[in-house]
């Protein structure tokens, strides 16, 4: 169930064991043919399906939509906050579930970008509430595995603006998809044990602006092997491995 949907009093009703999950997302952008709220759009497809696969089982935080996209400021429309700055307002919003008395709480990432400071607010929040559990994912690590199998591309063709993103919008929200702009692999290689994509971790992690990795299209990927039916088949699987991690965490012995 969505939080800002209900009242005080309904909240209050929840046992206070029930998951409470945040979305952490992105507002940049996401090449010629996908809009900039693409991330955001993304999670909130997949807060919609754990809703409706979990019920009263779950209570959804409103969606954190402007995260940190430093990476993608040469393209027009990206919105970006610092780190120390998602830092705090998320760990404020947690800060309250927790004062309000839930303990099982799960950060859903939807974007890149936030992996990293995403470690930084798990491990931040969990030591200052040893009495809360605390996860953080991001849906392409969380179900690597499912989607490996669904995958058409070689290496490279998932990462941004992709095969995998825009398969899931052409299923979830196919009107804002413009097919007519969608082009092959665009990828920039560089040293062999920094190459990495959404599946395919490097090595050793190296920056490199958007710009760059994408050789200034903004996509890194193959999005020409998109379609409403991978997008579904993306997104059932996702849900499914989201809807498990958290319904485990209801009935687990209390945190300490």
């Amino acid at each position: 169930m969505r939080w800002e949907d209900l009242t005080s009093g309904e909240i209050d009703k929840f046992d206070r064991t029930t998951p409470v999950v945040l979305n952490i997302a992105a507002i940049e952008q996401h090449g010629p043919h996908l809009p900039v709220n693409t991330d955001a759009l993304i999670g909130g497809l997949f807060m919609d399906e754990l809703g409706k696969s979990l019920g009263d089982a779950v209570l959804i935080l409103p969606q954190v939509k402007v995260c940190c996209s430093a990476h993608h400021m040469d393209y027009p429309g990206t919105l970006s906050v610092r780190h120390e700055t998602l830092i705090a307002y998320v760990g404020d919003i947690l800060d309250s579930v927790a004062a309000h008395g839930f303990r099982n709480i799960v950060i859903v990432n939807s974007h890149g970008g936030n992996k990293a400071v995403g470690q930084v607010i798990l491990e931040k929040f969990g030591a200052a509430h040893r009495d809360c559990r605390v996860v953080f994912l991001t849906w392409w690590t969380m179900a690597g595995k499912e989607l490996a199998a669904i995958r058409e591309s070689g290496f490279g063709g998932v990462g941004h603006a992709c095969e995998f993103e825009t398969a899931v919008l052409m299923h979830g929200v196919p009107e804002c998809v413009r097919t007519d702009l969608i082009a092959g692999l665009s990828y920039v290689p560089t040293y062999s044990w920094a190459n990495s994509d959404m599946l395919s971790a490097g090595r050793a992690s190296l920056y490199r602006s958007m710009r760059e990795i994408s050789g200034g299209s903004g996509v890194v990927g193959d999005a020409s092997l998109a379609s409403a039916d991978k997008g579904k088949a993306i997104t059932d699987v996702v849900v499914g491995q989201l809807s498990e991690i958290v319904s485990s965490l209801r009935n687990a012995p209390p945190a300490r």
